[in-house]
């Protein structure tokens, strides 16, 4: 922690600490509550696989590109003031999910709102790290902190089945006028946290710490525009193919700006990241399990949610049921790793964790997937078991990653180190939902194809209208038959098709629903078992990788503890 720190003299602290610890608590749930929903955006909004995946990876992007830069707005222009620009723009975030009807209102309602959690997550560490300058006594509250983001994870998942379960019109079905569908009252209450931590926030004590700061806006925008271009590169893909023009200009793109951002990065005085940190073996390790291990676990939670709730029509309650044993230990095993960081060698730790993660894909990744249960599909409750495997090993490794990175490094790097693995572990998450759907949606729809076609044939339709319908991804014909027909309809009239044909057509269609709906769900299936069977391979190289680290980072020294601890902290999701 910076030995400039100034904190006013005016606030209360206890309403610091309140505004803190409930700021990072509503940054968590807005954080969760995409994965817990996937599957249910999928159903209401009809969107393509693309859109699902920005919905799911636009939040946390929000939050990666720009959390090295908040922290450092806070420290030259007031933590405080921060504070309320991060409630102000949950609030924004929370209310226009609320009241989105279309795929793109709800990607650009997760935009808005991870800019608000990705103020919020800094901010609220700060302003309580500030006003506690013993590093003993910060270890404690920054331990809480730790404790009510933790309890958010939790909380998101619950907040979404119960508000689905308890709030949904009677009767009302999916896109019927004047319908309110649960889940969005869930966003509603997110806003209102929101608005109490501002009129908490109103009391609290300001501080600051600006003195030889200096943004580094090159460095920050090339990085932003270089992910945000990757990121585009890999979600287009997901419908129109890597080998799509705007795919290839878009990694392209992605690439030169990101060479860009490094180039900046090697050359300017206050660099958002310090490059000369990867020239330590041990400590580029970390780094790359922090990418690929928090990838392993982000690919599992979304491909659980798409699976369960948007292949095999579980009700939403359910998917908050299975977030609770994913998100749990990570709040329970709190003081449990606590005491294993600093009584165990932290990579022994880490090794564990993601040996867990991995079993739990490989076991996942046995399922059945793509079948309602009431059709004979995987029932719900079996996914508990592997889901909890993979809840403890993310509780392991969460925070240990940064505990092994920081202590990989000399004193004097810690604070650069611990801000950099979480940028790294940040980016994994980010990737989880994003490569997993490019997976997912790409092998479904190649598995697909072929019987699609088929049942297509034997319902009679002409190879014209066949050669049409193949373009449809599996997710279309299970989100969004009406729109398929209504589409299909006005493209065949269009044609100059007779009524007649069309409407023998459209009845021929109508009946091999059914079989049409059953093989994109299987397809999609095994696509998300090949997600599953990634992450489990990712995990587990993330496992073996670990062991490579030097036995440096087998103590911490007593110099890192706190910083150890203050790392951990920001580490849940």
């Amino acid at each position: 922690m910076s030995q400039t720190l100034k904190s006013s003299s005016r606030g209360s602290i206890r309403a610091t600490f309140v505004a803190a610890y409930s700021a990072v608590t509503l940054a968590q749930i807005t954080n969760a509550l995409p994965g817990a929903l996937s599957g249910t955006f999928a159903v209401e909004f009809h969107t393509s696989g693309a859109g699902l995946t920005w919905i799911a990876g636009m939040f946390l992007m929000g939050i990666v590109v720009f959390e090295l830069s908040w922290g450092l707005l806070g420290d030259m222009f007031g933590r405080k003031k921060l504070l309320y620009v991060g409630a102000a723009v949950s609030i924004v975030g929370s209310v226009l999910a609320a009241l989105a009807q279309t795929t793109e209102m709800m990607i650009f309602a997760q935009a808005v709102g991870g800019i608000g959690a990705g103020i919020l997550f800094p901010i609220s560490l700060s302003m309580i790290a500030a006003i506690t300058p013993d590093h003993r006594a910060r270890a404690k509250v920054i331990a809480t902190w730790a404790g009510f983001l933790s309890l958010g994870a939790v909380i998101s998942p619950v907040l979404a089945g119960f508000t689905a379960q308890v709030f949904t019109v009677p009767g009302a079905a999916p896109g019927a006028p004047n319908e309110f569908s649960g889940w969005r009252a869930a966003y509603l209450i997110a806003a209102a946290i929101a608005v109490l931590v501002l009129i908490v926030a109103l009391r609290a004590k300001d501080s600051a710490a600006a003195e030889g700061r200096k943004l580094d806006l090159p460095g920050q925008v090339t990085l932003a525009l270089g992910l945000i271009a990757v990121l585009y590169a890999t979600v287009t893909a997901v419908d129109a193919g890597f080998g799509s023009p705007q795919v290839i200009a878009s990694y392209v793109a992605g690439v030169v700006l990101l060479v860009a951002f490094v180039i900046i990065e090697s050359r300017t005085d206050q660099p958002l990241i310090h490059l000369s940190l990867f020239k330590n073996s041990a400590y580029s390790i970390t780094g790359i399990v922090a990418v690929t291990g928090m990838f392993a676990f982000l690919a599992i939670c979304f491909s659980t949610s798409v699976a369960v709730s948007g292949l095999a029509l579980a009700e939403t309650w359910k998917i908050g049921v299975l977030f609770v044993f994913i998100q749990g230990p990570a709040f329970a095993f709190i003081p449990v790793v606590g005491w294993l960081i600093h009584h165990v060698a932290p990579r022994w730790v880490l090794t564990a964790g993601f040996a867990l993660m991995a079993i739990s894909g490989f076991w996942l990744s046995t399922f059945a997937l793509g079948t309602p249960e009431a059709f004979g599909g995987t029932p719900w409750t079996a996914f508990i078991p592997p889901l909890l495997v993979l809840g403890i090993g993310f509780a392991l490794t969460v925070g240990s990653v940064t505990a092994v990175a920081i202590n990989t490094v000399p004193p004097q790097q810690i604070g650069m180190a611990s801000a950099t693995t979480n940028l790294l572990r940040d980016l994994g998450f980010a990737l989880g939902p994003v490569v997993g759907s490019a997976i997912a949606f790409g092998i479904g729809a190649t598995a697909f194809a072929g019987p699609l076609a088929g049942i297509l044939n034997g319902a009679g339709l002409p190879a014209e209208a066949v050669a049409g319908l193949s373009n449809v991804p599996p997710l279309g014909f299970l989100s969004g038959w009406d729109g398929i027909i209504a589409q299909f309809t006005g493209q065949a009239t269009a044609g100059g098709a007779p009524a007649q044909a069309v409407d023998g057509m459209i009845q021929g269609l109508t009946a091999a629903r059914p079989q049409i709906q059953g093989v994109a769900g299987t397809s999609l299936g095994q696509g998300f078992q090949t997600v599953y069977l990634t992450a489990g391979i990712a995990a587990t190289l993330s496992a073996v990788l670990t062991l490579f680290i030097s036995a440096r980072s087998s103590a911490p020294t007593a110099d890192a503890i706190a910083e150890t601890t203050e790392a951990n902290a920001e580490a849940a999701v």
